[in-house]
Order: structure tokens, then sequence, then C-alpha cells
């Protein structure tokens, strides 16, 4: 396995949980960084081992492919649930090092009633997002949907995102993926926006949107719902 490794950088208890954790999957593998870097077509043995040193937070595409290299043959369903996991302890960990303020749960869309509890749950949802930069958000939406200026603007409470695809590309660059959680989320700007007069005359794509966005979340749900077996479908 080579040499020794330095102990990890404990610091920020956030940061040395992740690194443990992809120590432990490069133990488990039984592989050194140079094999891993072998597997891989865009991270360096170097690379790797200063993602699992603790002393800084890796990229998510360093930590996903590092899960990647030490992954087993065949197992598709086990690296997405690994991927899950590191994902929270990456967003963790850069909640600890890189937000302004602290956030102590995430925004719960349902309880927003005005103009101002949404900017304020947007904002805050982006600090338990792990507070990813504007450039960062930018890229993750497209050309064009979220300008990292408007994305800027919203992260400061200056704006609410001008309509509904902006809202979502906006939640999806902050984690916020699932068209259940979606839906809540559009809910509330259909519920905010009806009596703000600048905003109820695009009412209706925010509406559409939330519809499509239930049927979705209605889809989803549908496809991760575990087959009927033949007895429970004979009592059915």
């Amino acid at each position: 396995m080579g040499r020794r490794e330095n102990p990890v950088d404990c610091t920020v208890p956030e940061k040395a949980k992740l690194a443990y954790f992809l120590r432990a999957r490069r133990d488990n593998a039984r592989m050194t960084y140079k094999q891993m870097a072998a597997r891989s077509t865009v991270v360096s043995a170097a690379t790797f081992e200063r993602a699992a040193s603790g002393t800084l937070i890796p990229s998510w595409e360093t930590v996903a492919e590092f899960i990647l290299a030490t992954a087993g043959e065949g197992d598709i369903h086990a690296v997405l649930l690994i991927e899950d996991r590191a994902r929270q302890l990456w967003i963790k960990a850069r909640r600890a090092t890189r937000a302004p303020f602290h956030v102590a749960t995430a925004p719960d869309p349902t309880l927003l009633s005005s103009p101002a509890d949404l900017a304020r749950a947007l904002r805050h949802q982006h600090v338990w997002a792990g507070y990813p930069t504007s450039g960062e958000m930018e890229r993750m939406s497209g050309p064009g949907i979220l300008p990292r200026t408007t994305a800027r603007r919203i992260i400061e409470g200056d704006v609410l995102p001008v309509d509904p695809q902006q809202a979502i590309a906006f939640l999806k660059a902050c984690y916020v993926v699932r068209a259940a959680d979606l839906q809540l989320w559009l809910a509330a700007a259909v519920r905010v926006l009806r009596d703000v007069p600048s905003r109820s005359r695009d009412l209706d794509s925010w509406v559409r949107s939330h519809q499509q966005m239930v049927r979705q979340a209605q889809t989803e749900a549908a496809a991760q719902a575990p087959p009927m077996s033949s007895h429970n479908k004979q009592a059915a």
C-alpha cells in the first residue's frame, strides 16, 4: 500500500469526516493512490491523496472520481448509495467552512407566507447546500438560465427568481433535486407571489410549473415503489 499516510487533519470535524470516509473507501479497495489514478482519466494520485487529507475540501468531481476509482465491478446501485452518502458529507464540510452564517436546519417551504419569507428561505437553502459560488451555480444550470450575477442577487436577497425555470435552476444548484421537494417550493412561490401586483400577471406560469412538478413527483414515487408480489396482487 506504499508509504504510511499522514494523520487526517481534524481541525474542522466536518472536513475530517469526509476525509475518513474517503480513506475507508481506499482501504476497503486495497488500492494505492497511484492505482486509483490509473483508473481515472481526470484525477491524479496527488489530487486523490489531498482529497483524503482533511486539509481541504476537494471538488465534488474529485470525490465522485474517488468513489468510482475504488468501486467494485458492476454494482451501480451501490455506487449511487455511496455517492449520496459522500455528497452529504461533502456539503456539510463546505457548509462548515464556507457559509457566512449558521443555518440549523434546511428551510421548510410549506411555512412561507410572504415574498420576504421566500427570499430568506432561498438564501438559507443556499447556505444549507454548502454555499456554492454563483459561478458554480451558473455552470450547473446551463447557458442563460441562471446567470451568475442573478444568482448572486438572489443569494444576497435582493431579488427573487424571475420565473419558475430560474427558481428550479437555483434550487437544483442548491441540491434540491427531487420533484417531491421542488413542488413544495413552487407551491410556496405560487402562494406568496399571488398578492404581488408586479408578479401576479405571470402567476399562470408558476401554477403550470407547479402542476407539472406534482405530476413528475408522482411518476418518480411510482418508479421507486417496490413491485407487488404475486401474493399481494392476488389479494388486491
